[in-house]
């Protein structure tokens, strides 16, 4: 059977759409290109984006839909009926709705003069804006690093890697800047490699500019799992029960295949101790199949926390 790339998780998918919806009602009608290269998407995935709509109702969710269609490479909307007059919500409902609309405005496309930001601000007011902050994680150097890719500037960083854990000086010009399941990365020309890389943000410890502008080049987010930061990381294979499916939800997997009721799953690994904990929690019914030296993994870690268990006087002789 050939590889199937994990599912995106249906949270950011819908995060997304809370960011599209507001930037799209106010248009009415937008080209398909338009919209995707606003959002960092390809065609495609625009379209798929907008599939979800079809399945999102409006309160009480029995006869209105959100209606939003494609037709000639443009995209249309109209204003449910709902959103033409004041939303009465309850005081968790709006905390809810708050907490939810910050963690979409860090969003790539997300606008901060737009419809969304306008409610927000509203909402804000009138639950009393002290009353709840949202921290997305966005690094402290993600904006000097957007901002290079902006002017196709090259910048030196100090990087410090995952797989050997020492910062190392190197120049690069940033071209994609994006966030995906927790983390923000930068999609850029690594100049000591003359490839392309992606790096993890928050492992870059300074950045200052170098006084070269490269030649603009335009980059795509890319989308689900076709990518990897740090790339040359080893890549573990495991079989994962059917419990474990979590995994191909929460971490990037370069390979997903169906395995009876699990799963055979690669995996890039950080470090060992990552892979460790990772198997302790899928359980004793996950495995390591390759690289040979990890294929005890699992059971090793248990038993050595077994035996620190006991050396702790926790387990009666």
């Amino acid at each position: 059977m050939s590889a199937r790339r994990g599912p995106r998780p249906t949270i950011d998918r819908l995060r997304r759409l809370l960011v599209m919806l507001p930037w799209l009602m106010e248009r009415g009608e937008v080209p398909v290109a338009e919209m995707a290269a606003h959002f960092q998407l390809t065609e495609a995935e625009l379209v798929k984006e907008l599939e979800l709509v079809a399945m999102c109702g409006l309160p009480p969710f029995v006869d209105e839909m959100i209606d939003v269609f494609i037709d000639d490479g443009m995209v249309f909307t109209g204003v449910p009926r709902v959103f033409t007059k004041a939303l009465r919500l309850t005081a968790p409902e709006g905390f809810a709705l708050l907490a939810a609309a910050r963690v979409a405005m860090q969003m790539p496309g997300a606008d901060p003069q737009g419809a969304l930001a306008r409610a927000l601000h509203k909402l804000a007011q009138a639950l009393g804006d002290d009353a709840l902050v949202v921290d997305g994680g966005a690094p402290v150097l993600a904006a000097a690093v957007a901002a290079a890719a902006d002017d196709s500037a090259r910048v030196r960083v100090s990087y410090r890697s995952a797989s050997s854990d020492e910062a190392s000086e190197r120049e690069i010009t940033p071209r994609r800047v994006f966030a995906d399941r927790g983390h923000w990365y930068v999609i850029a020309d690594d100049h000591r490699s003359g490839e392309e890389r992606t790096f993890r943000l928050d492992r870059i410890e300074s950045c200052e500019r170098t006084g070269i502008v490269d030649e603009s080049r335009a980059v795509a987010a890319p989308s689900g799992d076709d990518w990897f930061a740090d790339a040359d990381l080893p890549v573990a294979r495991l079989r994962v029960p059917a419990t474990g499916r979590w995994l191909v939800e929460r971490f990037p997997t370069r390979s997903v295949d169906a395995d009876g009721d699990g799963w055979l799953v690669e995996v890039s690994v950080t470090d060992e101790r990552w892979l460790a904990e990772l198997l302790l929690r899928l359980g004793p019914a996950a495995s390591v199949l390759a690289p040979p030296e990890w294929v005890d993994l699992g059971p090793r870690t248990a038993a050595e926390l077994l035996v620190a268990y006991e050396a702790d006087g926790n387990v009666d002789s």
